[in-house]
């Protein structure tokens, strides 16, 4: 099925369902027919469509009971009569329960013709109501990648080369290091800059929501399922689709997520049809799925679809040099947020910030100024502040003294790592993701080690 729009007509009168078959389909539009209410209900259920023309008088059920149906299950669908002059009345009833318009036996071709041309553009003004808002909402809350640094020049570089091709990227850094800022900017930058870009976090849905997230459901799928509902895959239709923490996709997803790139088509869940979609694909992760591939945990297929090109995104304590920069947006945006001026960092605190290395990267750097700025009394945002870690002073190396008997050198590695791992715990409040950032490694090499030492038994909470 591709992305042409869909007409369903719905007649008793064979005669009448040929004919109108033959007439839209001349016009450039998909056709279904269906003989009476139920077995248009039927395909209603399947699929989307963008028009349906029915009949009222009909036997058994009329074409008013089709009509509550079809705003019950797709009320985006927008519904014509057709009627012979007798029961025009009907037919304005029908207007004031939710049919958008109706044409009177016998019509000329040209009238209906007309009539579905204006529903079609009603379906499409609401629909893109519907997105504009939705992206308006988004653009409040986006921010913009900042930096001049040698990384961040190369950064923009890359960008540039490679937002007009149409090949997959993989963004890969740590989080929060801005790697959905990065995708925007492709997509920004593209040719499809004024279709939608599409964000979803792979890892913050439950496996069995992720699926209909993703590739959309038909009425009835599931429990809960009361309406056909686009994924969002036909939501970034001519857009961009960005999949966040992709490394967190379950093993049957990675499948269908292989296929929909292979095929360009989707198929809701409980459907029996397939879409046609085109999309441009931005995968983000903070993992090597490289390693996730050889562990078996990452389809090597799937991995090569998305990695046709690879972005990598530098963490900020190796591009310090950016952080005055950050600083100041980040200050400009959260004084006017909150309505405080406020006069910039002094030069003490400025420095804990340069010298404080930043597990959280950007995002962590931007909360702090947004805290800071939340607690200004005007002037100067001094150390006082910064978050209390940060006025500690930094960890420095000390020399080590080797015992004339000679030591264990891996039983003083062990307790030097279980030592860090416990100061982690402790900071995080036993939230191992956390304590993971705050120690600049992966959750899973986190869970590893902690096992590695006999500490499995620590609290397993998560933000």
């Amino acid at each position: 099925m591709s992305h042409k729009a869909r007409v369903l007509v719905v007649d008793d009168e064979q005669s009448m369902r040929e004919f109108l078959e033959i007439f839209f389909r001349g016009e450039g539009y998909d056709v279904t027919t269906a003989a009476d209410v139920d077995s248009a209900m039927i395909a209603v259920d399947a699929d989307d469509f963008d028009v349906v023309i029915s009949d009222i008088q009909m036997p058994e059920r009329s074409g008013l009971d089709l009509l509550h149906a079809v705003k019950e299950t797709a009320p985006q669908t927008v519904v014509i009569m057709i009627t012979a002059f007798a029961t025009t009345e009907t037919a304005i009833t029908a207007m004031k329960q939710g049919a958008y318009d109706y044409v009177t036996k016998p019509f000329k071709v040209d009238e209906l013709r007309l009539v579905v041309e204006k529903a079609l553009e009603k379906r499409l003004l609401s629909a893109e109501n519907q997105r504009l808002k939705s992206e308006l909402r988004k653009e409040t809350r986006r921010r913009q990648l900042v930096g001049n640094g040698r990384a961040m020049e190369q950064l923009y570089e890359l960008v540039a080369r490679v937002a007009n091709t149409k090949t997959n990227v993989l963004v890969c850094g740590e989080s929060g290091t801005g790697k959905e800022l990065v995708a925007r900017a492709i997509h920004d930058q593209s040719e499809r800059r004024d279709q939608p870009f599409v964000a979803v976090n792979c890892g913050a849905i439950p496996e069995n929501l992720l699926e209909s997230e993703l590739f959309g459901h038909v009425k009835g799928a599931f429990t809960g399922a009361v309406t056909n509902k686009a994924g969002l895959f036909e939501t970034a239709h001519k857009g961009t689709l960005f999949l966040d923490e992709i490394g967190e996709l379950p093993p049957t997803l990675q499948v269908k997520l292989l296929r929909v790139i292979q095929d360009k088509a989707v198929r809701r869940v409980g459907g029996t049809s397939d879409t046609l979609v085109d999309v441009r694909i931005i995968a983000a992760t903070n993992r090597r799925l490289e390693e996730e591939v050889a562990a078996s945990r990452f389809r090597e297929d799937l991995y090569y679809r998305l990695n046709v090109i690879q972005i990598g995104l530098p963490p900020l304590r190796d591009r310090t040099e950016d952080i005055p920069l950050l600083v100041t947006h980040f200050l400009e945006k959260y004084a006017l947020e909150l309505g405080k001026p406020v006069a910039g960092f002094s030069e003490a605190a400025m420095e804990r910030l340069l010298e404080y290395g930043f597990p959280g990267n950007v995002r962590e750097l931007e909360n702090m100024v947004e805290r800071a700025v939340a607690l200004s009394q005007g002037g100067p945002i001094g150390p006082e502040s910064l978050p209390p870690a940060m006025l500690e002073p930094p960890v420095r190396g000390t020399a080590a003294k080797l015992p004339l008997e000679g030591a264990n050198l891996d039983s003083l590695v062990n307790e030097f790592e279980r030592g860090l791992l416990r100061e982690a715990l402790r900071q995080s409040r036993g939230v191992k993701k956390r304590a993971a950032q705050l120690l600049g490694i992966s959750f899973r090499s986190f869970r590893y080690r902690l096992e590695k030492l006999g500490m499995e038994e620590a609290p397993d909470e998560e933000d």
